[in-house]
């Protein structure tokens, strides 16, 4: 299907399509990615800010034709980001630098947090299905249903036969929301320990950024290779053709927004959204107006 005037989406220093270069593929290891690289793309941090720069222009405008259609009840399609992360990954700044250029207005950012005591009275997923974006939208997770097989392993928060039992659930979750006509973009941007120390100690010595650090963060580095066997268990179980799990490297930020706002395009690219045509008669609207 021919697509049309958003532009070039894709830059010529990504040697690698981002999907491609980040997908993951049966024989994955989590440790054998370098937190630092910069799979698929040649450039340097120059040109990456500038490609970055570059690929607001087609995703804003991808995004709108979307979002167009979601207003004139034409939609048939809409794309999911989920973010995962150790903390100071950079799933505020993805939020803020790609996700932020596009318009507020058809996004619907939900962000997962402690379940609440009504929460806890139903599955996992009943709180997660309800935030799943109408046709039409751009849905963002920042942290998401895989809180639920990370934390919930790692700290023992559910009988290990309930654990394995998600990771089934949420495939099945994921198929029927791609059935729905949601392209699912599931992200992991990959920290290393030692960047995580640096942005952590950044945190703490700038007063404007005193809020965002939390001392639990520090209680949850000292579970860090427990926490990364667990992502390596559940991207394994849950990475599908529907639904495919995207590894991206993340002690380089503008790499990383680089990499989630190429991916953002090629799924709404694959949607093909389309202006709606109008509804009544151009050329009789146009004498009306010229003549009030």
């Amino acid at each position: 299907m021919p697509r049309h005037d958003v532009g070039m989406s894709t830059s010529s220093r990504w040697s690698t399509p981002a999907a491609d270069a980040l997908r993951v593929e049966p024989g994955f290891r989590l440790a054998d990615i370098d937190p630092r690289s910069t799979p698929g793309y040649d450039g340097d941090k120059a040109d990456g800010r500038a490609d970055l720069d570059a690929g607001r222009a087609p995703l804003e405008g991808l995004q709108e034709r979307l979002f167009a259609q979601s207003v004139a009840g034409t939609a048939t399609g809409s794309v999911l980001l989920v973010l995962q992360a150790m903390d100071t990954a950079g799933k505020g700044g993805i939020v803020r630098h790609v996700v932020g250029a596009v318009d507020p207005q058809g996004v619907e950012l939900a962000s997962f947090k402690k379940p609440t005591a009504e929460e806890l009275e139903h599955d996992f997923l009943w709180r997660i299905e309800k935030r799943l974006p109408d046709a039409g939208r751009l849905g963002v997770f920042d942290r998401s249903h895989y809180e639920d097989v990370l934390i919930g392993r790692v700290r023992e928060l559910a009988p290990h036969d309930e654990i394995e039992r998600r990771y089934g659930a949420i495939v099945s979750f994921e198929a029927q929301a791609a059935e729905m006509g949601i392209r699912v973009v599931k992200v992991m941007l990959h920290i290393s320990k030692d960047e995580q120390r640096e942005r952590l100690g950044e945190r703490l010595e700038r007063p404007d950024k005193h809020w965002k650090y939390n001392p639990s963060d520090v209680d949850e580095r000292e579970l860090w290779d427990a926490y990364m066997d667990a992502y390596q268990v559940a991207i394994e179980r849950t990475s599908t053709p529907v639904a495919p799990w995207h590894v991206v490297p993340a002690d380089r930020k503008w790499y990383a927004r680089l990499a989630v706002q190429q991916l953002l395009i090629d799924a709404l690219e694959d949607i093909d959204p389309r202006w709606p045509a109008a509804d009544y008669d151009v050329e009789v609207e146009k004498g009306r107006l010229a003549n009030s």
